[in-house]
């Protein structure tokens, strides 16, 4: 059956245990960091950070809120990585999660270019892409295992769910009805519908692009990936026109040169 998981932003407190829970199952390296103004550590995603907790600024009626997002793979039904992995080691698990097989992945890099959220990143010491698999990883299986995401289990309030997707489904509509009978009337559950249905929905408070989310995130074709890269060959030919013509320009002066002083 079709699994998911849920975060329901009315219930986070941005304590950021799943991202420690996430590096400490998966073993990924701590990263150094920087205060650059903000409570979130690190400042992004990585081949090392799964899972981020991103802290928003708003302003609503002239009073400052701030809005708590959990970045990491939305693990898509319609997925552009998998779309454009030549290799195909990317895949989808029994449960829906998509996982990259670390033993099939060249490094290419297309699904990080693919991705519509931004969260597959190369490790360009191990040549691989890295992100979030819901705890599918070969060596151990917690789903496999009867176990839930290290995440979904560590979370002390309640903000993450894991569970068939049907269900979920319906919990983060039951959130989002009580958020918009309490002043919130562009509440959302992100991923019910988008790209096929994702296997990680958002409980939003407010508009996706409140979020910086893509309202309508595409689909990337295999074509894509030819696309880009003609685009930037072509980009290249283009910038190395006017050193080809200076090159030229300078030969044809030295052999001119040359022809003066045999004369």
């Amino acid at each position: 059956m079709s699994k998911a998981i849920l975060f329901d932003l009315t219930k986070c407190t941005a304590c950021r245990a799943c991202q420690v829970a996430c590096k400490q199952w998966n073993e990924n390296k701590a990263e150094e960091t920087s205060n650059w103004g903000s409570y979130e550590n690190p400042k992004r995603l990585s081949s090392d950070t799964w899972i981020k907790m991103r802290f928003i600024e708003v302003e609503r009626e002239n009073k400052f809120d701030w809005l708590f997002l959990r970045d990491s793979c939305m693990h898509c039904e319609e997925a552009s990585c998998m779309v454009v992995c030549p290799v195909g080691a990317i895949f989808k698990t029994e449960e829906g999660f998509v996982h990259v097989d670390q033993d099939w992945c060249i490094g290419c890099a297309n699904c990080v270019f693919a991705c519509p959220f931004d969260v597959i990143h190369k490790d360009h010491h191990l040549n691989r892409a890295m992100k979030c698999s819901a705890c599918t990883s070969v060596g151990y299986n917690r789903l496999a295992a009867g176990l839930k995401p290290a995440c979904v289990t560590t979370c002390p309030t309640g903000a993450l769910q894991y569970g068939d997707r049907d269900e979920l489904i319906a919990n983060g509509l039951a959130a989002v009805d009580k958020l918009k009978a309490n002043g919130h009337p562009n509440a959302y559950l992100y991923g019910e519908k988008e790209l096929g249905g994702l296997h990680q929905m958002l409980v939003l408070d407010d508009a996706p692009s409140v979020y910086g989310l893509p309202e309508n995130p595409q689909l990337a074709t295999k074509d894509m990936i030819s696309n880009w890269l003609s685009s930037l060959i072509t980009a290249g030919a283009i910038t190395a026109i006017p050193f080809w013509l200076l090159f030229k320009r300078k030969d044809k002066i030295k052999a001119e040169n040359g022809n003066k002083g045999g004369a």
